[in-house]
C-alpha cells in the first residue's frame, strides 16, 4: 500500500486496492449477495470516497464487484424486509439492532449522489440494478461486460430508485425513455446501455473489463490533476444546475484564481515549452 497523508477506511462490505499509482479500486465484496449493498454499506462509502477525495496522493477511482457475475444487485432486500417489518411493530432485528434504517450520506453506497471533487469510474462487470444502477448513473464514466445488465426494478418491489437515480436517467437518455425504465423495471443490455450514452465502452470479454477500467483511469490520472477538478466540477455543474452559463461562472468563481496560483499550471506550461512530459504534484484544490 502506498503512503497517505491519512489511513484509508476499513469496511467489512468493500475492498480497497491501488492497483496502479494514483487510482484506487474500491471492490464491493458481497459475491453470494449479489453484491447487494446493506445500509452499513452507504457510511462506509461515504467515508471512503471522502477519504479518496482529500488524499492528494489519489487521482482517479474505480469501483467494481466481486466475482463475475454482479456489479451490485442494489439494496439488501431481506434487509429491507427486516426494516419494514421493524416498522411495523414486528419483533424482527435489523442490523443495528434498533429496527431503524442507517442514513444515506452521498446516497446509495455513498456515490449515487455524491458531487465530490475527483472522478470516478464504474468497472460493470455484471447485473446493476437498482442501487446498483444508481451508483453507475451518477459516475463520470462507465466501463461495461458485454454481459452487463442493468435496471430499476424498484417498482416490482413495491419501491422507487430514491438514491438520485430518477433524476439522473432523465437527464441522461431524456423523458420517455427514462420513465419507461423506471415505471417498467424493464432489463437493458450493455450494447443498449451504450445506445442511450449510458456507457463509454464495452469490454471484449467480461475478464478485461477491470483492466480497461484501469487503462481509462490511467489516461485521467496522466493529466494534471488540477485541472481534472476543475473540469469535472464545470461539468457537474452544466448537468446538476441545467445552466450552462451559470455552470461556467460558478466553476471560474470557485476554482479560476486557484487554478491559476496552483503548481501544476506552472509544471504543465514550463514542460511544454521544454517539450517534455509534466511532472505533476497532488492537487491542494
Amino acid at each position: 500500500m502506498p503512503p497517505f497523508q491519512t489511513p484509508p477506511p476499513t469496511s467489512q462490505i468493500y475492498t480497497l486496492t491501488f492497483p496502479t499509482p494514483h487510482i484506487l479500486l474500491v471492490t464491493i465484496t458481497r459475491e453470494s449477495r449479489m453484491n447487494a449493498i446493506p445500509t452499513q454499506g452507504h457510511k462506509d462509502g461515504y467515508a471512503i470516497w471522502n477519504w479518496f477525495d482529500e488524499e492528494p496522493s489519489l487521482r482517479v477511482g474505480i469501483i467494481t464487484g466481486a466475482g463475475d457475475k454482479a456489479f451490485s444487485a442494489g439494496a439488501d432486500l431481506l434487509e429491507q424486509l427486516d426494516f419494514k417489518n421493524a416498522s411495523d411493530g414486528a419483533t424482527t432485528k435489523t442490523e443495528n439492532g434498533a429496527g431503524e434504517r442507517l442514513p444515506m450520506p452521498n446516497g446509495f453506497g455513498g456515490i449515487s449522489q455524491r458531487r465530490g471533487k475527483k472522478p470516478v469510474i464504474a468497472a460493470v462487470n455484471g447485473f446493476a440494478l437498482g442501487g446498483g444502477f444508481e451508483i453507475c448513473l451518477n459516475c463520470d464514466m462507465v466501463i461495461a461486460s458485454p454481459s452487463a445488465q442493468f435496471a430499476l426494478p424498484e417498482v416490482q418491489r413495491g419501491l422507487y430508485a430514491g438514491a438520485g437515480g430518477l433524476s439522473r436517467i432523465i437527464r441522461t437518455v431524456g423523458m420517455q425513455v427514462g420513465t419507461e425504465l423506471a415505471l417498467t423495471g424493464r432489463r437493458i443490455s450493455a450494447a443498449e446501455a451504450k445506445a442511450l450514452r449510458l456507457v463509454n465502452y464495452i469490454s471484449e470479454s467480461p475478464g478485461s473489463v477491470l483492466q480497461d477500467a484501469i487503462e481509462l483511469a490511467n489516461k485521467v490520472a496522466d493529466v494534471s490533476p488540477d485541472a481534472v477538478i476543475v473540469s469535472r466540477h464545470g461539468l457537474r455543474e452544466a448537468w446538476e444546475t441545467g445552466s450552462v452559463e451559470q455552470g461556467s461562472r460558478n466553476t471560474a468563481e470557485l476554482y479560476g484564481a486557484k487554478l491559476l496560483r496552483g503548481e501544476n499550471i506552472r509544471r504543465g506550461l514550463e514542460a511544454f515549452k521544454e517539450k517534455r512530459r509534466p511532472e505533476w504534484v497532488g492537487s491542494k484544490l
